[in-house]
């Protein structure tokens, strides 16, 4: 990921890898395997929130079925000081769409949560994967709130993939390489 700048002032940071996808696409597994690639300690930045029974069984299965070794951390808000915290870990962020949307319901700038997010990712040692839910494929949403988080997904989602080393996009299980400037 790189710096904003241009010329010399322009610097690579740690590697970042955007996995996106619809409900069910493989995108936590599929992160969870590029992290997991490297030696541990690991840590896995949950930032959903248990609202409901159906979102606490999801939680739960998410926790069941990870491996030995991840270190989980829960912050449904402050995303960035997590990613500061854990600056040296290699990182998997699940998921990106339901810290979006924690910071729209709790009436928070979204615009500067991006900004900070960008910002603590630039100052991160080791890799970092994020996993977002695409949600701008699909039918207009027929409220106002339903239309601001998808347009605040899809600018999300722009800005990271920008700055990724790697974007992944997950169909029926399988990863489609939609960016990787890593390779030779």
């Amino acid at each position: 990921m790189e710096r904003a700048g241009t010329g010399d002032d322009r610097k690579r940071g740690a590697e970042c890898v955007l996995v996106l996808g619809g409900v069910r696409s493989g995108k936590s597994r599929h992160g969870e395997a590029i992290v997991t690639a490297l030696p541990g300690p690991w840590t896995y930045l949950a930032t959903g929130r248990a609202w409901d029974d159906e979102m606490r069984q999801r939680i739960a299965h998410h926790r069941a079925t990870r491996i030995a070794g991840w270190r989980t951390v829960e912050e449904p808000l402050d995303l960035p000081g997590a990613l500061d915290a854990a600056v040296d870990a290699p990182v998997l962020v699940d998921c990106l769409t339901l810290w979006l949307t924690n910071l729209i319901l709790d009436g928070r700038d979204v615009a500067l949560a991006r900004a900070d997010l960008l910002a603590a990712l630039r100052r991160r040692r080791a890799l970092s994967v994020l996993v977002g839910n695409e949600v701008g494929l699909g039918i207009v949403p027929e409220t106002a709130l339903g239309r601001r988080f998808r347009d605040e997904a899809g600018l999300l989602h722009q800005a990271l993939a920008r700055e990724a080393a790697r974007v992944v996009f997950m169909v029926a299980g399988l990863p489609m390489t939609v960016k990787d400037t890593c390779l030779p």
